[in-house]
């Protein structure tokens, strides 16, 4: 359903020429990497639950391990990326396509690509240094980071210290600037006079509130919980499942049914095809 949902609102920006604008560079950014995340999670969870294979190679595990989590913090930022894109337009409305323009939003997506790639390279690179002389049993339903260098015997502190960088550059900081932005919408929204106004662009960042609370909510949940207090595995394990999974299959849902200008899309796209298939019938008659 993820692959199905993704693939669909993909075809539909590329497809259609209204949506080729800055905004919906950011949304397709968002549907590829939900399409991406989830093709490097589900078959092996798929391969575990379904099928009780509990064993992977220790080099699978990492690569495993690091496109799980390059693509959970892609999402991240790329949540981000869509809340500053709506504080440009709603605080900035009159220089937003000045500011936010495909070569900025492109420039954009490629640093957070470039920085994520170099977070998450020397995170994992790092376990190599690790030696595993006990257990070899994750507590988690994927090659998770913390679960893996906790089983290491040698000292695993710059693991440790890692798995703190990692938690503040992939959640806190993005969630903290999600915050910021919002503060900065609601105090530009509360000058407007107009009520219906204010509901006209505040509907602009519901489908984006829907999916920030969706993916940081079980997540900060599951970490700051592993943090104060012991958390039972199995609550982690579907916790996390349920954070990884998701977000990636209601993304393309919200977008395509809670956005105007998707479902006008859709709709026109419909119009096309049934058109052609009209056009096509027709001919078939007349030869």
């Amino acid at each position: 359903m993820t692959v199905i949902g993704n693939v669909f609102l993909l075809s539909v920006i590329c497809l259609v020429r209204t949506l080729h604008s800055p905004k919906y560079m950011i949304v397709f950014h968002l549907a590829f990497i939900d399409l991406c995340g989830s093709t490097a999670l589900i078959p092996k969870l798929l391969d575990t639950f379904l099928f009780d294979r509990r064993s992977i190679v220790y080099e699978a595990c990492l690569s495993n391990m690091f496109f799980v989590m390059f693509f959970g913090s892609l999402q991240s930022w790329t949540l981000t990326c869509m809340a500053y894109d709506r504080f440009v337009a709603i605080c900035f409305p009159l220089r937003y396509h000045s500011i936010v323009s495909k070569r900025s939003v492109a420039l954009i997506l490629l640093c957070m690509w470039l920085a994520l790639i170099g977070l998450w390279s020397s995170t994992v690179g790092l376990l190599n240094r690790l030696s595993f002389c006990g257990s070899l049993e994750v507590q988690s339903f994927y090659c998770d980071h913390g679960p893996i260098f906790q089983l290491a015997c040698n000292d695993n502190s710059i693991n440790d210290i890692m798995a703190y960088v990692a938690f503040l550059l992939v959640l806190c900081i993005p969630l903290i600037l999600i915050g910021i932005t919002y503060a900065c919408i609601a105090i530009a929204l509360s000058r407007i006079a107009s009520t219906a106004e204010r509901l006209k662009a505040l509907k602009t960042c519901s489908s984006h509130i829907i999916l920030a609370a969706t993916f940081f909510i079980p997540l900060l949940f599951t970490n700051i919980s592993a943090v104060v207090s012991s958390l039972n595995p199995n609550t982690r394990i579907i916790n996390s499942c349920l954070a990884h999974t998701i977000p990636a299959l209601l993304n393309p849902i919200v977008y395509s049914f809670k956005t105007e200008e998707v479902l006008n899309a859709i709709k026109k796209l419909f119009r096309r095809n049934q058109l052609g298939i009209q056009n096509s019938k027709r001919k078939v008659l007349r030869s």
